[in-house]
Protein backbone atom coordinates (compact mmCIF):
# COMPACT_ATOMS: atom_id res chain seq x y z
CA UNK A 1 0.00 0.00 0.00
CA UNK A 2 1.29 3.34 -0.71
CA UNK A 3 1.59 6.28 1.72
CA UNK A 4 0.83 9.60 1.12
CA UNK A 5 2.26 12.82 2.16
CA UNK A 6 -0.51 13.66 3.40
CA UNK A 7 -1.54 11.13 5.51
CA UNK A 8 -0.51 11.58 9.24
CA UNK A 9 -0.39 7.76 10.34
CA UNK A 10 2.61 7.94 7.63
CA UNK A 11 4.31 11.15 9.07
CA UNK A 12 4.30 9.84 12.57
CA UNK A 13 5.80 6.77 11.29
CA UNK A 14 8.95 8.24 9.23
CA UNK A 15 9.26 11.12 12.56
CA UNK A 16 9.75 7.82 14.68
CA UNK A 17 11.61 5.64 12.51
CA UNK A 18 14.10 8.61 12.28
CA UNK A 19 13.87 9.11 16.45
CA UNK A 20 15.08 5.07 16.13
CA UNK A 21 17.67 5.76 14.06
CA UNK A 22 18.94 8.81 16.13
CA UNK A 23 19.23 6.66 19.34
CA UNK A 24 21.03 4.31 17.74
CA UNK A 25 23.84 6.02 15.91
CA UNK A 26 24.28 7.61 19.09
CA UNK A 27 24.51 4.94 20.98
CA UNK A 28 21.95 5.90 23.64
CA UNK A 29 19.62 3.46 24.80
CA UNK A 30 17.43 2.42 27.61
CA UNK A 31 19.28 0.42 30.88
CA UNK A 32 19.43 -2.95 30.93
CA UNK A 33 18.64 -4.79 34.31
CA UNK A 34 21.69 -7.73 34.67
CA UNK A 35 21.04 -10.89 34.41
CA UNK A 36 19.07 -12.67 37.11
CA UNK A 37 21.71 -14.60 39.74
CA UNK A 38 21.38 -17.93 40.99
CA UNK A 39 23.09 -16.87 44.30
CA UNK A 40 26.32 -17.20 42.54
CA UNK A 41 28.44 -14.39 43.10
CA UNK A 42 32.01 -13.69 41.49
CA UNK A 43 35.02 -13.14 43.62
CA UNK A 44 36.81 -9.97 42.04
CA UNK A 45 38.62 -7.33 42.92
CA UNK A 46 36.36 -5.04 44.17
CA UNK A 47 36.37 -1.18 42.43
CA UNK A 48 37.44 1.46 44.89
CA UNK A 49 34.97 4.22 46.10
CA UNK A 50 34.84 6.81 43.56
CA UNK A 51 37.65 9.88 45.25
CA UNK A 52 36.06 12.46 46.64
CA UNK A 53 35.85 15.80 44.67
CA UNK A 54 37.33 18.58 46.79
CA UNK A 55 34.65 21.44 46.87
CA UNK A 56 34.58 23.83 44.14
CA UNK A 57 36.66 27.08 44.26
CA UNK A 58 34.64 30.20 45.70
CA UNK A 59 34.06 32.03 42.58
CA UNK A 60 30.59 34.41 43.90
CA UNK A 61 29.40 36.49 40.71
CA UNK A 62 27.96 39.37 40.16
CA UNK A 63 24.80 38.79 42.47
CA UNK A 64 26.40 37.27 45.67
CA UNK A 65 28.46 40.21 45.59
CA UNK A 66 25.82 43.18 45.36
CA UNK A 67 24.09 40.73 48.41
CA UNK A 68 27.81 41.14 50.34
CA UNK A 69 27.29 44.83 49.63
CA UNK A 70 24.17 45.66 51.04
CA UNK A 71 24.96 43.71 54.16
CA UNK A 72 27.46 46.25 54.66
CA UNK A 73 25.44 49.17 53.78
CA UNK A 74 23.56 49.62 57.23
CA UNK A 75 27.11 50.17 59.19
CA UNK A 76 27.92 52.60 56.28
CA UNK A 77 24.85 54.68 56.32
CA UNK A 78 23.79 57.12 59.22
CA UNK A 79 20.98 55.88 60.83
CA UNK A 80 17.22 57.14 59.40
CA UNK A 81 15.72 59.74 61.43
CA UNK A 82 11.56 60.15 61.53
CA UNK A 83 10.44 62.83 59.88
CA UNK A 84 9.33 64.63 63.21
CA UNK A 85 13.69 64.77 64.26
CA UNK A 86 14.01 65.64 60.68
CA UNK A 87 12.15 68.49 61.34
CA UNK A 88 13.03 69.43 64.84
CA UNK A 89 16.79 69.28 63.03
CA UNK A 90 15.69 71.71 60.66
CA UNK A 91 14.49 74.07 62.88
CA UNK A 92 17.35 73.69 65.38
CA UNK A 93 19.26 75.18 62.09
CA UNK A 94 17.02 77.83 60.51
CA UNK A 95 16.84 80.87 62.14
CA UNK A 96 13.68 83.10 62.23
CA UNK A 97 13.50 85.73 59.66
CA UNK A 98 11.28 88.21 58.38
CA UNK A 99 11.20 90.10 55.24
CA UNK A 100 10.93 93.81 55.60
CA UNK A 101 10.47 96.24 52.54
CA UNK A 102 11.78 99.80 52.68
CA UNK A 103 14.29 101.97 50.41
CA UNK A 104 17.98 102.60 51.90
CA UNK A 105 20.79 103.89 50.10
CA UNK A 106 24.12 101.66 49.66
CA UNK A 107 27.29 103.56 50.25
CA UNK A 108 29.73 103.10 48.29
CA UNK A 109 32.28 100.88 49.41
CA UNK A 110 36.31 101.62 48.68
CA UNK A 111 36.45 100.40 45.41
CA UNK A 112 33.28 102.01 44.52
CA UNK A 113 30.87 99.41 44.01
CA UNK A 114 27.84 99.67 46.19
CA UNK A 115 28.02 98.41 49.61
CA UNK A 116 24.31 97.16 49.75
CA UNK A 117 25.41 94.46 52.86
CA UNK A 118 25.58 97.41 54.86
CA UNK A 119 22.42 98.76 53.76
CA UNK A 120 20.07 95.89 54.36
CA UNK A 121 21.74 95.92 57.79
CA UNK A 122 20.70 99.70 57.99
CA UNK A 123 16.87 98.82 56.97
CA UNK A 124 16.60 95.86 58.78
CA UNK A 125 17.75 97.80 62.32
CA UNK A 126 15.38 100.92 61.09
CA UNK A 127 12.49 97.88 61.66
CA UNK A 128 13.81 96.22 65.02
CA UNK A 129 15.75 93.36 64.25
CA UNK A 130 19.53 93.24 64.41
CA UNK A 131 20.73 92.28 60.56
CA UNK A 132 19.80 91.25 57.33
CA UNK A 133 20.05 90.01 53.62
CA UNK A 134 19.43 92.13 50.60
CA UNK A 135 16.54 90.66 48.45
CA UNK A 136 16.12 93.54 45.86
CA UNK A 137 17.47 96.39 45.10
CA UNK A 138 16.76 99.27 42.37
CA UNK A 139 19.37 101.81 40.94
CA UNK A 140 18.54 104.79 39.61
CA UNK A 141 20.07 108.44 38.01
CA UNK A 142 20.82 111.17 40.23
CA UNK A 143 21.77 114.26 37.94
CA UNK A 144 22.18 117.90 39.45
CA UNK A 145 20.66 120.66 38.49
CA UNK A 146 23.21 121.86 35.68
CA UNK A 147 22.02 119.19 33.41
CA UNK A 148 18.40 121.42 33.74
CA UNK A 149 20.37 124.02 31.69
CA UNK A 150 19.58 124.73 28.05
CA UNK A 151 22.17 124.12 25.77
CA UNK A 152 24.82 123.04 28.44
CA UNK A 153 26.98 119.95 27.24
CA UNK A 154 26.69 117.54 29.59
CA UNK A 155 29.58 116.60 31.45
CA UNK A 156 31.30 112.82 33.10
CA UNK A 157 30.54 113.95 36.83
CA UNK A 158 27.05 115.61 36.27
CA UNK A 159 25.23 112.15 37.07
CA UNK A 160 25.74 109.14 39.33
CA UNK A 161 23.60 106.39 39.79
CA UNK A 162 22.40 105.43 43.30
CA UNK A 163 21.81 102.10 44.26
CA UNK A 164 19.07 101.05 46.97
CA UNK A 165 17.96 98.24 48.97
CA UNK A 166 14.40 97.90 48.57
CA UNK A 167 13.55 94.94 50.46
CA UNK A 168 15.73 92.79 53.27
CA UNK A 169 15.60 89.21 54.90
CA UNK A 170 16.08 90.65 58.59
CA UNK A 171 16.97 88.07 61.68
CA UNK A 172 17.07 88.96 65.00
Amino acid sequence: MMVRSGNSAARLGTLMSAVLLLLAACGTGWAQSAPPSLGLQEQGPQAAPPPSTPPPAENPGLIHEMGKLFDKLPSILPPIKSPSETMNDLSRLAKPSTMVSGRTACPASSNGAPDCKQAADQLCQSKGYKEGKSLNADSAEKCSAKVLIPGRQRKPDDCRTDTFVTSALCQN
